[in-house]
């Protein structure tokens, strides 16, 4: 019996040490989002500070956190996301909440009649370094 618990043990051991140790996920001040108006076809590139609103058409975009991974780990680029619709008489409906990662668009991204809205990066303001990382 304690040689089956120590084989089990053992073995959980060799299996979690198997398992890479991710990096500290770090915040950046900045969400930068391609947008596309399918009227004009155009896409522009939009580069919001987090919790500040940037109007795109009938759409305002407010991010609320952004991060990304060191250089040295795999790319895992996410944003949490709120963005509102202004309707036509005016007032706002709520269309997406949420996480977007850049590196699923096509998953993850604000699908509108009008426009289309996804992440592409994070980034901290030039000359800033990142004080916080979590």
């Amino acid at each position: 019996m304690m040689a089956r618990l120590g084989a089990i043990a053992a073995a959980a051991f060799l299996t979690l040490a198997a398992v890479p140790a991710e990096a500290a996920k770090i915040a950046n001040n900045v969400a930068v989002f391609a947008a596309l108006d399918k009227v004009t076809a155009r896409v522009s590139k939009l580069e919001i500070t987090i919790d500040e609103t940037t109007v795109f058409g009938a759409l305002k975009i407010t991010p609320r956190a952004c991060y990304t991974r060191p250089p040295t780990e795999r790319p895992r680029t996410s944003v949490f996301v709120e963005i509102d619709e202004i309707q036509l008489d005016g007032k706002e409906k709520r269309i997406f909440t949420g996480w977007m990662f850049a590196e699923s668009p096509g998953i993850h991204g604000v699908e509108h009649p009008v426009f289309d809205v996804w992440l592409t990066n994070c980034k901290m303001p030039e000359g800033e370094v990142s004080s916080e990382s979590r």
